[in-house]
């Protein structure tokens, strides 16, 4: 359960809500240029585009929730259940595991439009980082300032679908979000007007009656939804406070709050934590469900060419 969206206001924002009921031990990681990067089967990266995120396992391998490279490249994992599939290796193609998917992509590729070259031929494996993590089921948001793209590992390949909503959920398949946005394409952000009867004087109760129908539940189908009006009809300042403000007011539009979204096992789903990034600059902003204040790390404030994973458990960033 999470949502990303992306947001251009004289810069380019990119960010999610990580929505489990579960830590999985996340903290920010800072990936150097010469960190190498190993891989179940593509060849070692010994140099490559440096990149910041939220990610697990940094002792051995980042593993990223979401990133973005020092080009402005920007990819995030979602929840795909039922839907995602991976394959066997296949010859003639580079075959990534999908847990090496988001430091593959933003190391080796400095935009969308290269990115896409590579994905072409590309194959989402089934390899398990280790017995005791075996693949988790994804789809991912792709992006830069000129192009968005949803990448989903289905039964007959990797789909590579345009998206120029620049939101995306989970279930059902990214096709389907597409298509039901057609379903509310009456709501509006200004003043309803009575388009119910000519004959008849009715008008607005409040405020806000534009929008009356747009869901307001926590699943995957009414997020997409809620996301993408909130973004589309956002009004910001032009200063990065203004705009990274904005866009966690948007995030929090589409949270989840502890109790409201019961599991099948009986536990909670909540939003663990929000982040946005400005991907010209490198800046990365997160805030988390127990502490609300927005924290501030920038990747260029760090040693960037070196060959050291950078957390934030082994030094102080700069908030």
């Amino acid at each position: 359960m999470c949502t990303c969206i992306t947001c251009e206001n004289g810069a380019f924002y990119f960010g999610r809500n990580l929505d489990l009921d579960v830590s999985f031990g996340e903290h920010v990681v800072i990936t150097p240029r010469r960190f190498p990067l190993r891989f179940t089967r593509l060849p070692v990266l010994k140099e490559h585009y440096a990149m910041i995120g939220m990610a697990a396992a940094p002792e051995k391998f980042p593993l990223y929730a979401e990133a973005v490279n020092e080009k402005g490249l920007c990819m995030a994992g979602l929840n795909f259940p039922d839907n995602a599939v991976y394959r066997k290796e296949e010859a003639g193609m580079f075959n990534a595991a999908s847990f090496e998917m988001i430091p593959w992509i933003l190391g080796s590729c400095g935009s969308v439009e290269e990115a896409a070259e590579l994905l072409e031929n590309t194959c989402v494996t089934d390899a398990a980082f280790s017995a005791g993590l075996p693949p988790a089921p994804l789809h991912w948001m792709l992006a830069d300032g000129r192009k968005c793209l949803v990448l989903e590992p289905v039964r007959t390949g990797l789909n590579i679908l345009d998206n120029p909503i620049g939101v995306l959920t989970n279930n059902p398949p990214f096709e389907y979000h597409r298509w039901n946005l057609n379903q509310y394409l009456n709501l509006q952000a200004a003043p309803a007007v009575n388009r119910f009867a000519a004959g008849l004087e009715l008008k607005p109760c409040s405020q806000g009656v534009g929008a009356a129908g747009l869901p307001g539940d926590a699943s995957s189908v009414s997020r997409f939804i809620r996301a993408a009006f909130l973004k589309w009809n956002s009004v910001s300042g032009s200063t990065e406070e203004e705009n990274v403000s904005q866009f966690f007011h948007i995030l929090d539009g589409v949270s989840m709050v502890r109790g409201s979204v019961v599991t099948p096992r009986g536990t909670w789903d909540i939003t663990t934590y929000s982040c946005c990034v400005n991907a010209g600059r490198g800046i990365y902003y997160y805030k988390t469900y127990e502490d609300s204040r927005i924290r501030r790390i920038d990747m260029r404030e760090n040693d960037l060419s070196g060959d050291s994973l950078i957390t934030e458990i082994d030094r102080k960033f700069s908030f």
